[in-house]
């Protein structure tokens, strides 16, 4: 008899925990009918700055205009190169070629997957040598794992650039003692659906400390107004947060602390159990992940044969990402760091993420744990 697959989130765990008050929230964005910049905005927005401790948030309908919009209020262009690593999500990159710039794509560490300083001096170096002005890096907080800060941003200093923490994956984690949302000089992040703190469609938000960022965001946010929206000062976007998305998110940010540690705990029995059968995600020291995924490393000539084989046992699994970003069509014209990228490369081809959420419970997890172990050795 063959078992019921698993979801790889299960969306539906958590709306059994906390869909009656999310259903009254946006009851109350119904009943008020103010769709668009209603109260819930502020509300999260307030609530979401004393979650992680930030001065400013701002709250914008995605998690690409999330990191778009500190470029504009920055006035990035063309002749300047921003560094990005390539074995993430496009919007990253996508963003800094939408002003023209140039993305700069550096490699990343094998076992952690995020930026490698090494990589990155090379590609400040590259930059340089191309005519180019390095003005900013963007590191990735890759699968909820925060980047390594504090190199980062000595490197960054020593060479006059400001950072943005993409933490798309991350919000809900921590660096250190440093809260994701206060790292570098802006954070972004994302709350598309399947992230640790999602919404039941896009968003995002931009975290700042820095006051006249927040004062420009704010204006770009809103096609650029200065006094009202029929005075516009720059151009802009349109790119508010629904009400209705906040309503979702005020909830859901209630429960983050809970289902973060669920997921740390769910992250530690995955390792623990496949720690001599593959290569298993390492968290720097003192880093707090919001593990937005759990990443395995198989060898890239098995790794379909292994996908299939845990799919008939209905376990489902996703590769994220098959094709680093300096191997995309759209990106493949843009430079690299160094004589190229090896680790994105083999990464590309060997990662595989399993499920996680924060109610995967310990029978479903030995589930998959037994089957993939079964599988592995099978594929040896």
């Amino acid at each position: 008899m063959s078992l019921a697959p698993l979801p790889f989130i299960d969306l539906q765990a958590q709306r059994a925990r906390i869909g009656d008050a999310i259903d009254a929230g946006l009851l109350r964005v119904a009943s008020h009918g103010q769709y668009i910049m209603g109260p819930e905005i502020k509300s999260l927005e307030e609530n979401l700055k004393d979650f992680c401790g930030a001065k400013h948030c701002i709250t914008v309908a995605n998690g690409t205009e999330a990191l778009a919009m500190p470029l504009m209020a920055k006035h990035v262009r063309p002749g300047e190169a921003i560094l990005v690593p390539s074995f993430t999500f496009a919007a990253t990159a996508e963003v800094v070629a939408w002003l023209g710039a140039t993305p700069i794509f550096v490699d990343v560490d094998q076992d952690t997957f995020v930026m490698a300083l090494e990589s990155l001096e090379a590609g400040i170096a590259r930059a340089k040598a191309l005519g180019l002005k390095p003005v900013a890096v963007i590191p990735v907080d890759l699968f909820g794992q925060a980047a390594d800060y504090d190199h980062i941003e000595q490197l960054a200093a020593a060479h006059g650039l400001w950072v943005m923490s993409d933490a798309a994956q991350s919000f809900g984690g921590a660096y250190k003692s440093r809260k994701i949302g206060t790292i570098g000089h802006v954070t972004a992040t994302s709350f598309f659906p399947s992230k640790p703190l999602g919404c039941y469609g896009d968003g995002g938000a931009i975290f700042t400390d820095d006051d006249e960022m927040a004062s420009l965001l704010k204006s770009l946010r809103v096609h650029g107004q200065g006094s009202d929206k029929y005075d516009n000062v720059r151009i802009g976007l349109n790119a508010r947060l629904d009400t209705m998305q906040a309503a979702v998110l005020i909830e859901k940010l209630k429960i983050l602390d809970d289902e973060i540690k669920a997921r740390n705990d769910i992250a530690a029995r995955y390792s623990s159990a496949l720690s001599g059968y593959v290569p298993v995600p390492l968290v720097a020291d003192g880093n707090y992940s919001a593990w937005a995924q759990y990443t395995i490393r198989v060898p890239a000539r098995k790794r379909t044969a292994i996908m299939a084989a845990l799919k008939e046992q209905g376990i489902p699994t996703m590769i994220y990402y098959p094709k680093p970003l300096h191997r995309q069509t759209a990106y493949r014209d843009f430079p690299v760091a160094g004589n190229g990228l090896p680790v994105s490369e083999r990464l590309a081809d060997e990662v595989l993420s399993l499920p996680m959420h924060p109610y995967l419970d310990q029978a479903s997890q030995d589930r998959i744990v037994k089957t993939l172990i079964s599988v592995i050795k099978a594929h040896h």
